[in-house]
Formats: structure tokens, sequence, C-alpha cells
């Protein structure tokens, strides 16, 4: 196997990664053993495993239970409700047409809740919408039922007015679209990912071929390792990216923004390794004798 792309990641984003994709139906709770030799699987040690479910757990993203009179933890109720908001932007988000209309955001915030105005700026970053002015931010309006529930959830509704509507500007609008959003921070952020992933497409296409259900039916036990070992901390990269780049039309954005070039390399990656990676996983909860020795 060709080596694997070593991205600068966590123990928790990654442990975070794994719940995501492995503990997240009923019963799934997993034991620290488990989480462990996931872990160690991606060259992490134990102590650095336990200090960060330490951690998780702390910060409410965790919570442990008994299963079986065994110990384990799961992801809080919080947490899931994250992970389910998200599914739709990171594997399968809707780009933004020149005909759509747009969701703005308009709040005000007393200065004796700056603390707030904070959290609300940080909330609308994080869901793509670029600032057109102080207190009036702007995105797509395919997030805003997605808006309305997150800033709903934090608490944060009571200082916000939305509004769907149209934009009457009858000049180009990519200069407009580069004052609202930092395209060059976000198309530098893709840079960084294709460094590491570009071409990782044809990579997996050479190596299980085009069908993942036959690849996946004919693997051996160290292509599903090696899957796994390439795409989780690949997965925990690529998490961020789908809401820094709020999918806007591509006729509004620069002629060389990487953004399709991005997406296309990691539905590539996550078409034929997320299989295999998973196998593999399943492998280490449920039946670990079935895996190669190392």
């Amino acid at each position: 196997m060709l080596a694997v792309p070593a991205p600068p990641v966590r123990h928790q984003q990654l442990i975070v990664t794994i719940y995501g994709l492995y503990g997240r139906g009923s019963g799934d709770a997993l034991p620290v053993s488990v989480l462990i030799s996931m872990l160690g699987t991606l060259g992490y040690d134990a102590p650095g495993v336990r200090s960060s479910v330490s951690r998780l757990k702390a910060k409410g993203v965790l919570k442990s239970v008994r299963r079986d009179g065994v110990a384990k933890y799961e992801l809080s109720d919080s947490v899931m409700d994250v992970f389910r908001e998200g599914d739709r932007r990171i594997f399968a988000p809707e780009r933004a047409t020149p005909l759509d209309a747009w969701v703005m955001a308009v709040f005000s915030v007393p200065e004796s809740l700056r603390n707030r105005r904070h959290q609300l700026r940080t909330e609308l970053s994080a869901l793509g919408f670029g600032c057109v002015a102080s207190g009036v931010w702007i995105a797509p309006h395919q997030i805003l039922d997605q808006a309305r529930e997150r800033l709903a959830s934090r608490g944060l509704m009571q200082y916000v007015d939305l509004f769907k509507s149209d934009y009457l500007f009858d000049g180009p609008m990519r200069p407009k679209i580069a004052e609202w959003w930092d395209l060059q921070a976000i198309d530098e952020q893709f840079g960084e990912f294709l460094a590491l992933y570009e071409g990782a497409g044809e990579l997996w296409s050479g190596l299980v071929g085009d069908n993942p259900e036959a690849a996946l039916a004919e693997s051996s036990a160290e292509l599903r390792r090696y899957a796994f070992q390439f795409y989780v901390p690949m997965l925990t990269v690529w998490r961020r990216f789908p809401y820094r780049d709020p999918n806007l039309p591509l006729e509004y954005l620069p002629e060389n923004w990487r953004g399709p070039l991005v997406r296309q390399t990691f539905q590539a990656i996550h078409r034929l390794a997320a299989p295999l990676a998973a196998a593999y996983a399943e492998e280490l909860i449920h039946g670990r004798d079935r895996l190669v020795t190392h």
C-alpha cells in the first residue's frame, strides 16, 4: 500500500469523526478499548486517547453509559443533533444558482450582551453567511431552515430577523461576493486539502475499481485497514469545509475557484474508501479476531 497522507488533526477531532461515522445508532456506545484500537490504527497512543475521551466528556460531547456490564461512551443528545444537521452539508450540499433567492440575517444585540453578539457572528459564519454590513449577513436561501433551527437551538433567534429576498443589482456580482466572503482564505484551505489528497480518487479507483460493493466483498483485511487509515483523517479534515464554503453560484466565484475540484476529490474517496473503512471499524467493534495481525 502507498503511504497514507498525514493531515494535522488531533485525537479529539478524530474521536468525534469516529463517533459520527460508527457510533450514532441505537446501542452504538463504544468502550475506550475500541477507541484505543481505532486510534492506534491511525498512529495515536492509548494515553492520548484516554485523555481526549475525558476532555470530550467534560465538554459534554460524550456521555458515559454502562451496557452489558461494560463502561462505554456515546454521543450526547445535543451533539447527535449537530451531526444530523450537518450530514446534508457534509455529504450532499446544494449549490445555489444565480436565479435563487438569498436569506438575510439582520441582528441587533445590546452592548451589555457582547458575548452573545460574538456567538451570533460565529454561528452565522459557521453556517456559511457572508457579512454585508454591521449586523447584516447574507447567504444562499437553501440554508434558511438550517439557520433558523441552529439559531433557535442556541437561544439566539430573539436577536435576529431572517428575510428571504432578491438582490437588486445590475452590475457584476463577483466583486460584491468578494466583499462579503473571505474567498481567498477559503480557497487557501482548499489548496491545503488538495496538497494532501489531489489524485486520491484515481488512487482508490486503481486499488478497488469502480464498484465499491464488489470491492468490499473481495477485500482483504489489509485493504480494509488501509481504507480506515486513509478515510477517517480525510473526513476529519473535510468536515469543516462544507460550513466555510457557502456553495455560492459558480458564476459569482473566481474563475480558478478550487471548490468543485475539492468536492470531486472528496466524493471520489468517500464513494470508494468509506465502505471498506466502515467494514474495518465494524470488525474492531464486533469481531476483532477477523483482523490481520500487524
